[in-house]
């Protein structure tokens, strides 16, 4: 195994793996443990072109896509093709996401982590595999991230407007935030899945280790705990606008009825004195 260079992109939230094995003829039925792997023979169907030894595309079902000594033009070229699997992926900015790696043989004995690349002594085939997965759950992470800031200005602006007294809240507008958080959340943990680790980890123990401390060098957990954290406060706030909402929209129907009563009783009085 050369030194190996890694390009990831998240460019959607969802990717169906197994339609795009259909397409491609691989017979095999895929979830979200394992990336969809095209190469050889296989990517120069999709991508026309021939397609170096060492290249490969791993697409990960929650949106990421990993290209592993790939060229700018095969880039294009495949997202050109995704976009027909996913017609909402944004060709014009797909790069908006991403994030470069590289693995580095050495003739040492030590596994070292840098920004930019990780130097590795041995050539199991593992490594390339938790690399990918490692860099694509960081990038989609960093476009949920940018998602979980558009929800925090959304909701930071009916704050300002409850401080100024001018809270005017409709169910519709509280059921879309809500079902936006729900989507935030499901991106997060049942689709990215940070928490739970690739089949191999669990029967090596060298892939259990390098997968753990590279885990940890991108902070995944860390930055799971943070997007956790941010949407529980976010569904407090939520839960607190609806009270509140709710609460106002109730004292205007008490005035509503007392007013009623009122004009009810006037009317009465005047029947009385005609």
């Amino acid at each position: 195994m050369n030194d190996l260079i890694f390009k990831t992109y998240a460019v959607t939230n969802e990717i169906d793996l197994n339609k795009i094995a259909v397409e491609c003829n691989i017979k095999k039925k895929y979830t979200w443990e394992e990336p969809l792997i095209l190469q050889d023979s296989v990517l120069e169907r999709i991508i026309g072109e021939k397609a170096s030894e060492t290249e490969k595309i791993l697409v990960f079902s929650f949106g990421s896509i990993v290209l592993i000594n790939s060229n700018k033009e095969h880039t294009e070229l495949f997202i050109k093709y995704l976009k027909k699997i996913k017609p909402e992926i944004d060709i014009e900015h797909y790069s908006r996401f991403q994030d470069d790696y590289a693995i580095h043989l050495t003739d040492g004995e030590e596994i070292d982590f840098t920004d930019k690349y990780v130097e590795i002594p041995s050539r199991e085939l593992f490594y390339s595999e938790l690399v990918s997965m490692v860099i694509a759950k960081s990038v989609a992470l960093e476009r949920i991230e940018e998602q979980l800031g558009k929800i925090l200005d959304n909701i930071e602006g009916k704050i300002d407007n409850l401080e100024k007294g001018k809270l005017n809240v409709g169910n519709k507008d509280l059921a879309k935030t809500t079902s936006r958080i729900v989507r935030h959340e499901y991106n997060t943990i049942a689709y990215v899945m940070i928490l739970d680790k690739p089949d191999i980890t669990w029967i090596n123990s060298d892939a259990a280790s390098f997968y753990e401390r590279m885990s940890e060098f991108f902070e995944l957990n860390d930055r799971y705990e943070v997007i956790k954290s941010k949407t529980e406060i976010l569904k407090s706030i939520v839960d607190g606008l609806a009270d509140i909402s709710s609460s106002i929209r109730g004292l205007k129907l008490e005035w509503i009825v007392i007013i009623l009563i009122v004009i009810e009783v006037i009317l009465m009085f005047l029947d009385l004195f005609k």
